[in-house]
């Protein structure tokens, strides 16, 4: 193995390339490229940023992958120009740098006390912040959605819960695919309004039924083929999930599979890396927990799922994918 310097330098320094990234999106960088390569000037122009910096930026971005240069022009690498360009029909990351620019970055300056304490500092949400974080959080969650429906077939389910979800990105990904689903969306709060509004904007609403219920308490509709639990464990406490991977498991008809979407700890000679930052920024944010993908298992084995296989989604959360015993 080796001994040289640069992983650490390169993680220490990481806080310099996401600041650049965030910088480089809210002027319009990227945008700016979606009309062709250019030079620093022409990008400069095409900004209204000094060319100094629009150097140092567009340096940085080549530097890392998100832009391409040649004969001293720069054009945006197919990644960014998908993602970041806002001219295409894939989802637009750039409200998500916005939330991790405007309200996690600054959170994340008091880490040392979370470390030591174990408890997240205050939050503020005041204002136009709370708009931020929700923006942010639900186009994060509309990419995992669309890598979901990319690895995993839903054509051959005809009915689906999405039990105590976030986001009704992902029944409106799932029904996209697989024109002969239905759905039920069942959470709580404003989460319904905004399932409502996602489903109803992706097409797909006149086949889901949205409903406002305790996912813990509330009454559990049956005969699913199909059950979702995304972004539900680590919200909860242990043995809150034991009780909702039971309800999910009397929701669930003969042999049906059960996708657990969220980010888990695990036992790997190396930790998947975007799963243990996610543990930290959980706990920043909100208290809440990244769970050992074990114990999440061993949770659903009790509630009578048997897991199958776990997928990796690319910039995204992992995937349990169980079947009703």
């Amino acid at each position: 193995m080796s001994s040289q310097p640069d992983r650490i330098v390169a993680v220490a320094t990481g806080y310099m390339a996401a600041k650049q990234l965030f910088s480089a999106s809210r002027a319009g960088l990227f945008a700016a490229l979606a009309a062709g390569p250019a030079t620093v000037a022409e990008l400069a122009a095409r900004t209204g940023l000094p060319e100094r910096t629009t150097r140092i930026l567009a340096d940085t971005m080549t530097g890392l992958g998100l832009l391409d240069r040649a004969d001293g022009r720069y054009a945006n690498a197919p990644d960014a120009a998908r993602h970041l360009a806002g001219a295409g029909d894939d989802v637009d990351l750039r409200p998500f740098l916005t939330f991790l620019d405007g309200i996690s970055y600054g959170h994340w300056l008091a880490f040392d006390e979370t470390v030591a304490t174990g408890g997240p500092a205050p939050l503020d949400l005041g204002g136009e912040r709370m708009t931020t974080f929700l923006t942010g959080v639900m186009t994060y969650n509309a990419l995992h959605a669309k890598m979901l429906a990319k690895l995993y077939d839903f054509s051959g389910h005809r009915r689906a819960l999405d039990f105590g979800g976030l986001s009704g990105a992902f029944l409106a990904e799932a029904l996209t695919s697989a024109p002969g689903l239905t759905g039920v969306f069942l959470s709580g709060g404003q989460l319904t309004g905004h399932a409502r509004k996602t489903l109803a904007d992706a097409g797909v609403g006149e086949r889901v039924t949205v409903t406002e219920s305790d996912v813990l308490t509330g009454e559990v509709p049956s005969g699913f083929d199909l059950v979702l639990l995304e972004h539900v464990v680590h919200r909860y406490e242990p043995e809150q999930n034991v009780r909702i991977a039971e309800r999910a498991r009397q929701a669930a008809a003969p042999g049906a599979r059960l996708l657990v979407l969220d980010f888990f700890l695990d036992d790997e000679p190396r930790q998947r890396t975007l799963d243990a930052l996610h543990a930290g920024e959980y706990l920043m944010i909100d208290g809440t927990t990244v769970y050992p993908h074990d114990e999440v298992c061993s949770w659903l084995t009790g509630a009578g799922w048997e897991p199958m296989e776990t997928r990796a989604l690319p910039g995204c959360p992992r995937v349990i994918v169980a079947q009703a015993n």
